[in-house]
């Protein structure tokens, strides 16, 4: 999902010097650090999905996340929304027999959480485009 995510956005190369320099999608995707990234940020989706019960979990977990993107390394939030539809995107196309309305909606939704409180956290540390 990253190459993808680099692909259909490549501004948002710029803020990984380790690969910000990739054009070809066959490099990326053999590319350690990008696959090492792409597990981070999915052991949070899981993380999240994981514990959507816990509210106050979900909402530390998400602050994590945005805090550090926006303190340490200057990530504009819009790109979470991208990334979530990418996601998105691939969880459809992987699963179609098995995506049903119920499912696009339950992702949707999740996607959605995800940005809120994302883009909450960059509130919370002053973020100022």
């Amino acid at each position: 999902f990253l190459r993808r995510f680099f692909v259909n956005f490549p501004s948002a190369k710029q803020y990984f010097s380790q690969f910000k320099h990739m054009e070809d999608p066959l490099e990326m995707e053999r590319s350690l650090q990008l696959r090492k990234h792409a597990q981070r940020v999915m052991g949070a989706v899981n993380s999240v999905v994981e514990n959507l019960s816990d509210p106050e979990k979900v909402s530390s977990i998400l602050a994590l996340v945005g805090k550090a993107h926006a303190l340490k390394h200057k990530v504009e939030p819009v790109y979470f929304k991208k990334l979530t539809g990418v996601m998105l995107e691939i969880i459809a196309e992987e699963y179609a027999d098995d995506f049903t309305p119920e499912m696009h909606s339950a992702w949707t939704k999740l996607k959605a959480l995800i940005y809120t409180h994302v883009t909450a956290a960059y509130k919370e540390v002053g973020w100022a485009q």
